[in-house]
């Protein structure tokens, strides 16, 4: 669905822009997992962190609390016939992928200042995003001090292109504040939904996310239809008198924020795997052999599964090894027509005329270059003959 891009927005207050800061050619890379939108980034540190670690880094949506997934690695596209998945991370470039970071952003607004000062701080909100002083080498936090369990072979890459950088090691009260806004996200998101009954709007709320390192909340929601959301935005500005912002998702970003358990009964791969949502075709479960019917091969958001992408490579890369299914084998003097290649058994199906089927090993096929045809080998025909 086309998303409405007619965005209403106020004029703005410079809160929490990006600060510069001098970092050296070369650091430690690592993957930031954003807990409350699920997503992923590649961040650079100054320090060696180890896997867990609070931190306040840059994201998608600002500066906000994330936790250290583990060391980065090699984001390489996969080679056909490759047997390494993954490698050291040896040097940091731009991925070339550009993206707009208001891609979703379908509303915004902001308080009107009262008095000379924004409301939020007459609240009493703090949006101070500098380190305590004194913080480093305490070793309570687990983050910025120093680590005798990071592996020894993680060292130091040379860093280039538009890498953003980790501001810094969470503190105690970045987390106690991570968890204070973790509780206000529940009362928001039900006063939101509210709001949105009371003026009729055919939307779905998601989630709600207070942005860590400047003051505003984030209501992430799915709509089947266009909707006018300037009424809400102005409601909600009015009640919580920070910055307002209505980012529309789809149906799979929704199991990817909220999670769930999948029908192997595990999480959501989207959830606790990976963020990226690699387009998937039923083309990938024909080439599995798998099942067409949609409530197998489906997720709870209705699309088609994430994990029928997983093997697909594999497959695609095996079958050239054999007859493509719907071509035909001799033998004897009937022409037999190949339904089934089965990679997993290393069998092939054939039916032949008057309904007879049969089934031989993958292994008793050949191509024939002379004559630019697959054919079955002599000994096995001679083998099926004398049975």
């Amino acid at each position: 669905m086309k998303k409405d891009k007619n965005i209403y927005v106020n004029n703005r207050p410079e809160i929490g822009q990006k600060r510069s800061k001098n970092h050296s050619d070369t650091g430690f890379i690592y993957v930031i997992k954003n807990p409350s939108s699920n997503e992923l980034s590649i961040c650079a540190s100054d320090v060696p962190l180890k896997r867990g670690t609070p931190v306040i880094a840059p994201c998608r949506y600002g500066l906000d609390y994330g936790v250290v997934v583990g060391s980065a690695v090699a984001m390489a596209k996969y080679e056909p016939g490759s047997t390494e998945c993954t490698a050291p991370c040896l040097q940091v470039e731009p991925t070339g992928e550009c993206f707009d970071p208001d891609e979703d952003l379908v509303a915004a607004a902001d308080p009107e200042p009262e008095n000379g000062e924004l409301p939020y701080l007459q609240a009493g909100i703090s949006y101070d995003s500098t380190p305590d002083p004194g913080c480093g080498g305490c070793g309570g936090c687990g983050g910025c001090a120093e680590r005798k369990d990071v592996s020894e072979q993680e060292s130091e890459v040379e860093i280039e292109g538009d890498v953003e950088w980790i501001e810094r090691v969470a503190t105690e009260d970045d987390q106690k504040r991570f968890r204070e806004y973790f509780k206000m996200e529940d009362d928001a998101l039900r006063l939101c939904r509210e709001k949105v009954q009371k003026h009729n709007l055919d939307m779905k709320l998601v989630t709600a996310h207070y942005l860590f390192g400047e003051p505003k909340i984030i209501f992430f929601f799915t709509a089947a239809n266009r909707v006018d959301f300037r009424d809400l935005v102005k409601d909600l500005v009015s009640v919580f008198r920070i910055r307002i912002e209505l980012r529309q998702i789809g149906v799979r970003d929704e199991s990817r924020v909220l999670g769930g358990l999948a029908v192997c009964g595990r999480d959501f791969c989207c959830h606790c795997v990976t963020d990226k949502l690699n387009p998937v075709s039923i083309k990938m479960a024909k080439e599995q052999n798998l099942s067409l019917n949609s409530t197998k091969i489906s997720g709870p958001c209705g699309r088609l599964l994430c994990c029928l992408s997983y093997e697909y490579d594999f497959y695609f890369e095996e079958k050239q090894n054999f007859p493509a299914e719907g071509s035909r084998l001799k033998v004897q003097r009937d022409l037999m027509k190949i339904t089934e290649v089965n990679i997993l058994s290393r069998k092939i199906s054939m039916v032949g005329p008057e309904g007879r089927y049969l089934t031989i090993p993958c292994s008793a096929v050949y191509y024939n270059e002379e004559n630019s045809h697959w054919e079955i080998t002599k000994e096995y025909l001679d083998e099926f003959l004398t049975n």
